[in-house]
C-alpha cells in the first residue's frame, strides 16, 4: 500500500505569533540531484511515496555540472577490467583512508547502475559496434569511464528526472531546508521556507534523506554556483546531532578557467577532465610540457591533486601566466574529434573568442569537490541520529584522500539505490508525528529567520562569504602549515563577529536572505574544516601540509568531528581493510599507460 503525502496550513499561535505551512510526508528528501532523485525512485518502486525537495527549479542541481563521465567496470573497451581493480583504483586513489566497505559497494553495482540508465533512456557515445564507450580518465588502470560527450551529469539528471516523472513522484522546488528537527537521537522532519513567496514550512517526517550537496563553494575560486555547495548538507546533519568525517580533503580540480582571462562571471568554472582524458596537454607559460618533471609516466592524467599541485607549483616558481595559470591545449586532435567528444567545451570557449582546435585555453586549480563529509553506513545511509539518512556528496567515505573523476557520479546511484531499498523496509504503517518539544524548535527556527530577514547593519552576508572564500583560499588551499592554518581560525573568529552587524536587503524572497542563510552553514563547515587539516599532521591526497610534507602510515586514520552545545570536537578512527578480492587486484599493480594516447 502506498504511503500518500499529507498536507495541510497551520494557522499562526497566540503565543508566538508565527505562520507556517505543515506538511507531513514518510520520507523528505533534501536535495534534487542525482542521488535524491535515485534515493526517491528507489521509495517509490518500493511503494513508499517521498517528497523531494530542491532549492532550485526542478532539474537544475550541480550534477549537470558533472561533465565527463560515470565510471563502471564495463570493459567495453578494456575486457580485463573488472570491480575489483575500480576499487584498487579508488582506494589508491584515496590514499588508502577511503571506507573500504564503501568502495566496494559503489563499484560492484556500478555496471548494472550503468545498465539501468541505459535502460532509462540515457543516450551514452557508443562504440562502433554498438557498445556503451569508455574513455580514459586521471589514474585509472582502464578506459572506464562512460560518457555523454561533455554533458554527462546533464544527461545522467535528465533521465533520472524523467524517470521520477513517470512514477509521479511529488516534488517542491525553490523550497530552502535551514534546520533539521532533531532532538539529537531521532530526526522529526526540517524546517525551512519557499524561496519565492518566503513562506516558512515545517515537514513533519519519520526519516529524512540528506542529499544537498558539499562545501566546495567555500572558497573564492570554485567550480560550483555561488548558490550551491555551501554547506548546508553536513552542516544541517551536524547540527541533528550526525559526525562528519575527513572534512579536510577538499580536492582541487586542475583546470578551472581563469577569471581575469575570460572575466569573473568564469572564474574557476570547471574544464572539464574530458579534455585531458582525450589528449589534452599541459604547457607552462615558457612552452614547456611540464608533467613530463612531475610525473613521466602518466603525465597530464595522473591524480587530480598530482595535477594541482604540479600547476600551483609552476605559477609559484614563475612559469605561470600573467593571469597565474598554465595552457591546456588540445589543438593537436582533429577538428572534428574535438567537436564531438567536447561539444560544450567547443562552444564555451568559442563563445568567448576562443577556438580550442587552434589555441590553448587557460587554466588554474579551483576547489571542486569535497570528500568530506556526513559519516554513514554504506549499506543503510543511517548516521546514527535515528529516521536521518545521508547521501552524495554530503556524506564522505567512498573517495577518501582523493577522488577519481568519474566516481562522483557513480557514488550517487549506486548508493543512492541502496539508501532507497533500506529506507522503505523502515517506514511504518502510522503516519508521522511532532511532539511538542520539537515543534517549539520549528517555531524556535522561524522566528530566527524573521529576526534575520530584519537584519539592519552595515555588512552584507555577500561580503561575509567572500571574506571566507578569501580566507579558506589563503589559508587551506592547495598547500598547507600549521602556523596559516591558524591564522584562517582566527580570521574566522574575525568574520564571525562581524555576523553582529550584517544587513540583509530585501525580504526571505532575496538573494540576500538566502546568502545570509547560506553563511551560517559555510561558517560551520570553514571551522571544521581548519581544524580537521589542523589536526592531520601529514600530507596525504588532497591535504597537503608543507610543515608535514611526507604521508604517514600512523596516521591512516579518519578525522571526525562532533558539535554539541560547547562547540566542535574532533577525534580519530582507524581504517579497515579490503576484502581478499579487492587485495589481489592492490597486489597486481594495475596502472595507466598514459603512453596508449601518444
Amino acid at each position: 500500500m502506498r504511503d500518500r503525502l499529507q498536507t495541510g496550513s497551520a494557522p499562526a499561535t497566540r503565543d508566538h505569533d508565527v505562520e507556517y505551512e505543515e506538511v507531513s510526508v514518510p520520507v523528505l528528501v533534501v536535495g534534487a540531484g542525482a542521488a535524491g532523485a535515485r534515493v526517491a525512485i528507489e521509495l517509490s518502486e518500493q511503494g513508499v511515496e517521498p517528497l523531494v525537495v530542491g532549492k532550485r527549479d526542478h532539474g537544475d542541481a550541480h550534477t549537470t555540472w558533472a561533465a565527463g563521465g560515470i565510471n563502471a567496470s564495463l570493459g567495453s573497451l578494456d575486457p580485463d577490467d573488472d570491480w575489483t581493480i575500480h576499487a584498487a583504483d579508488t582506494l589508491d586513489e584515496g590514499h588508502y583512508i577511503n571506507d573500504p566497505e564503501a568502495v566496494e559497494v559503489t563499484t560492484k553495482h556500478m555496471p548494472d547502475r550503468i545498465r539501468e540508465l541505459e535502460e532509462w533512456g540515457m543516450p551514452f557515445d557508443r562504440t562502433e559496434d554498438g557498445r556503451i564507450n569508455q574513455r580514459y580518465f586521471g589514474a585509472q588502470s582502464f578506459r572506464r569511464t562512460c560518457f555523454v560527450g561533455d554533458r554527462t551529469g546533464e544527461a545522467m539528471l535528465d533521465t533520472l528526472v524523467a524517470k521520477a516523472q513517470s512514477l509521479e513522484i511529488p516534488y517542491r522546488d525553490n523550497v530552502l531546508v535551514t534546520r533539521l528537527l532533531s532532538d539529537g537521537e531521532r530526526v522529526h522532519g526540517a524546517a525551512g521556507y519557499h524561496m519565492e513567496s518566503g513562506e516558512f514550512v515545517c515537514f513533519v517526517a519519520d526519516h529524512v534523506v540528506l542529499a544537498a550537496g558539499g562545501y566546495s563553494a567555500l572558497y573564492h575560486r570554485h567550480s560550483s554556483r555561488d548558490d550551491e555547495n555551501n554547506g548546508d548538507g553536513p552542516a544541517l546533519a551536524l547540527q541533528a546531532g550526525a559526525s562528519l568525517l575527513d572534512v579536510e580533503f577538499v580536492q582541487f580540480h586542475p583546470t578551472g578557467m581563469v577569471g581575469d582571462r575570460y572575466g569573473e562571471e568564469w572564474d574557476g568554472r570547471l574544464v572539464t577532465e574530458a579534455v585531458r582524458g582525450e589528449g589534452g596537454r599541459l604547457f607552462n607559460a615558457d612552452g614547456e610540457r611540464f608533467m613530463e618533471r612531475y610525473s613521466p609516466d602518466q603525465m597530464e592524467l595522473d591524480a587530480r591533486d598530482v595535477v594541482a599541485r604540479a600547476i600551483a607549483q609552476e605559477v609559484r616558481e614563475g612559469r605561470g601566466t600573467e593571469n597565474g595559470g598554465v595552457y591546456l591545449d588540445i589543438s593537436h586532435r582533429d577538428d572534428e574529434y574535438v567537436r564531438e567528444r567536447l561539444p560544450r567545451m567547443y562552444e564555451r570557449f568559442a563563445a568567448l573568442g576562443v577556438d580550442i582546435t587552434e589555441a590553448p585555453m587557460e587554466v588554474a586549480p579551483t576547489a571542486h569537490y569535497s570528500m568530506g563529509g556526513v559519516d554513514i553506513d554504506f549499506h543503510t545511509g543511517e548516521t546514527g541520529v535515528e529516521g536521518l539518512h545521508a547521501v552524495g556528496e554530503t556524506v564522505a567515505g567512498v573517495h577518501g584522500a582523493n577522488r577519481l573523476g568519474g566516481n562522483s557520479l557513480a557514488e550517487t546511484v549506486a548508493v543512492g539505490k541502496l539508501v532507497g531499498d533500506h529506507v522503505a523496509t523502515q517506514v511504518g504503517d502510522e503516519g508521522p508525528s511532532l511532539p511538542d518539544s520539537v515543534r517549539a524548535l520549528a517555531e524556535r527556527e522561524f522566528r530566527a529567520l524573521a529576526d534575520l530577514e530584519a537584519s539592519d547593519g552595515d555588512v552584507t552576508p555577500r561580503a561575509l562569504l567572500e571574506a571566507l572564500g578569501d580566507c579558506l583560499w589563503d589559508h587551506a588551499g592547495i598547500l598547507r602549515d600549521e602556523a596559516s592554518l591558524r591564522e584562517g581560525l582566527a580570521e574566522l573568529d574575525e568574520i564571525r563577529e562581524r555576523t553582529a552587524d550584517l544587513r540583509v536587503d530585501g525580504d526571505r524572497t532575496g538573494r540576500a536572505f538566502e546568502f545570509a542563510v547560506d553563511l551560517s552553514f559555510s561558517l560551520t563547515l570553514a571551522e571544521a574544516l581548519l581544524l580537521s587539516a589542523l589536526e592531520r599532521e601529514e600530507s596525504r591526497g588532497a591535504h597537503y601540509r608543507t610543515d608535514f610534507p611526507e604521508t604517514d602510515p600512523d596516521w591512516r586514520r579518519n578525522v571526525l568531528v562532533g558539535a554539541d552545545d560547547t562547540g566542535l570536537s574532533l577525534w580519530t578512527r582507524g581504517v579497515g581493510d579490503p576484502s581478499e578480492a579487492v587485495q589481489r587486484a592492490l597486489d597486481a599493480g594495475y596502472e595507466l599507460d598514459y603512453h596508449h594516447l601518444e
